[in-house]
């Protein structure tokens, strides 16, 4: 048991010295001004009326992105995950694609489309695109880009807590009643926490957005942190702008934990896909499959194709390479050392939640939730705080910041996968293990990693799609020379070419893309050797 609670302790310990320390001392140096306690930073920013303003921005942004993304998400997700709509797969692929670069990338496509100079232009004249570009760039601009990007957070929750519904109380309520009402009164109401989850986690990732609203100009609290970090290096005004963030977090996670912890904790779909009972749509069935498909060729199609139109150009092509290559080599070296990284150490904390071996077990999950809801501004803030010594230089100037960076962010994707993963396995295979006399390494190694491995594979696709796409933390902290595409595409946008910015983005987009594919047909391909 020894090697046990070392090992977990160790993990717990990196959680808090990487990602909870640099919080508590952005909170410290909130209240600090030269060295005296008092809260000069947030006097100055509630005598103004700039911080109300910023408050309404980013309420307002958070607020209309989740109800557009509920409203359409749920049943899109019932859609994708339990009828008998054609193309299911692709469908839901495509609805996810916007997740997997970064959010202000699909700024910039929606700006090929509705920009002056954009498709727009192109179709219904210059008089309808100076208006259409007007009114992209504020709070509508904002809401339609996030909205695109979070809709399938919402979408794939729900299909994910449809496969936890038990398919007996569909088939009963089903003998009774038409498809309509089992939704209404059975499969809705049983989902219902799943959906509120995911209304949270929109409203969070939303209201920490920084690099949307700030390539549409609208200002809002994780812009004015970065502004004031990055332009100004006023840290305490930074810190102080990025108070409200924690508080508002901190907020939603505690409404999260009273009203939804315990129905939400463990996602396991209680029968196999091929149980359970199929919504039938009849002679709608097509009609869905159009309806669907239009909103995915709008929401997603339409500004993919005007990327493809614009990064078309061989020399396009050429030049991203020479300008981003080298970049786009780092990203993919830090993602995947990152993401491995992260999915060791959030194996280890997931098996602490799973097993609830140590009494902080339940810390250490809300620790790592709260790190992830947290904006990634403030993340970054706090790295550069507690890392930007010369005592720490040899961490601070080199890749390990992003790789921390990485760690405090996304460890709750990986320790929640694997919560998920563990909680499959029949707890008797270990007991038996122990019983024998195999030692917790030992069953480690040979028994629980082995029947997780399913799991402990996709929370490293998961952890290397959020690294690469990663734009705030590496921004904040990437040692000179060691910048990110991501983040050479942000710096270049100022004064690129639209061919140059569009083939970088192409860049970046394939780079997300191919690893869910390739996740995705290996895991079809076990699946399909498992049934022969």
């Amino acid at each position: 048991m020894k090697a046990r609670a070392i090992l977990l302790t160790s993990a717990a310990l990196l959680l808090v010295g990487i990602g909870l320390a640099p919080v508590l001392v952005i909170l410290v140096r909130s209240l600090l001004l030269e060295g005296q306690v008092g809260l000069p930073y947030l006097q100055r920013m509630g005598e103004s009326q700039r911080v109300w303003t910023l408050f309404g921005h980013s309420a307002a942004v958070s607020g209309l992105t989740t109800l557009i993304t509920v409203a359409a998400g749920l049943p899109l997700g019932i859609l994708l995950g339990r009828s008998d709509l054609p193309l299911r797969r692709a469908l839901t692929f495509l609805f996810t694609i916007p997740l997997l670069v970064p959010p202000y990338i699909i700024a910039v496509l929606w700006f090929y489309v509705l920009g002056r100079r954009g498709l727009a232009a192109r179709v219904f004249g210059a008089r309808f695109a100076e208006a259409s570009s007007d009114w992209y760039f504020g709070l509508p601009g904002c809401v339609l880009v996030l909205s695109t990007v979070f809709l399938p957070v919402v979408v794939l929750l729900v299909i994910i807590f449809l496969n936890t519904v038990n398919p007996r109380f569909e088939e009963a309520a089903r003998m009774v009643s038409g498809w309509a009402g089992v939704l209404r009164g059975v499969s809705i109401p049983l989902i219902l926490p799943g959906v509120l989850l995911s209304a949270i986690l929109v409203f969070l990732l939303s209201f920490g957005e920084f690099g949307v609203p700030m390539y549409l100009r609208y200002d809002v609290f994780p812009v004015e942190a970065f502004t004031q970090f990055s332009a100004f290096f006023d840290f305490g005004a930074a810190a102080a702008a990025s108070l409200p963030l924690v508080i508002v977090t901190l907020g939603v996670l505690a409404v999260e934990r009273v009203f939804l912890r315990d129905r939400t904790y463990t996602l396991r779909p209680i029968a196999p896909a091929d149980g359970r009972l199929e919504l039938s749509l009849g002679a709608a069935r097509w009609w869905a499959f159009l309806l669907a498909g239009m909103l995915g060729a709008l929401a997603v199609g339409l500004p993919l194709t005007t990327l493809g139109w614009n990064a078309s150009s061989p020399a396009a092509i050429r030049e991203a390479l020479d300008r981003g290559g080298d970049s786009l080599l780092r990203s993919l070296c830090y993602a995947g050392f990152g993401a491995a990284f992260v999915t060791l150490v959030g194996f280890l904390l997931g098996y602490l939640i799973h097993s609830r071996a140590l009494s902080f077990w339940r810390s250490a999950d809300s620790i790592t939730v709260f790190l992830f809801a947290l904006p990634s501004t403030v993340v970054g803030i706090g790295l550069v705080a507690i890392w930007n010594h010369p005592a720490t230089g040899f961490i601070y100037a080199t890749p390990a910041i992003v790789l921390f960076g990485y760690f405090a962010q996304y460890a709750a994707l990986t320790s929640r996968i694997s919560v998920s993963a563990l909680a499959q396995i029949p707890s008797g295979m270990e007991e038996a293990a122990q019983v024998v006399g195999a030692r917790w390494p030992r069953r480690m190694v040979s028994i629980v990693a082995p029947l997780a491995w399913r799991g402990i594979a996709g929370g490293w696709v998961v952890a290397y799609i959020f690294c690469l796409r990663d734009t705030g933390i590496s921004m904040m902290v990437y040692p000179p020379g060691h910048d990110t595409l991501p983040v050479r595409i942000f710096t270049l946008m100022a004064n690129g070419s639209t061919e140059l910015i569009s083939a970088l983005c192409l860049l970046m987009c394939a780079a997300a893309v191919a690893p869910p594919i390739l996740a995705g047909l290996g895991f079809l391909y076990s699946a399909r050797r498992r049934r022969a």
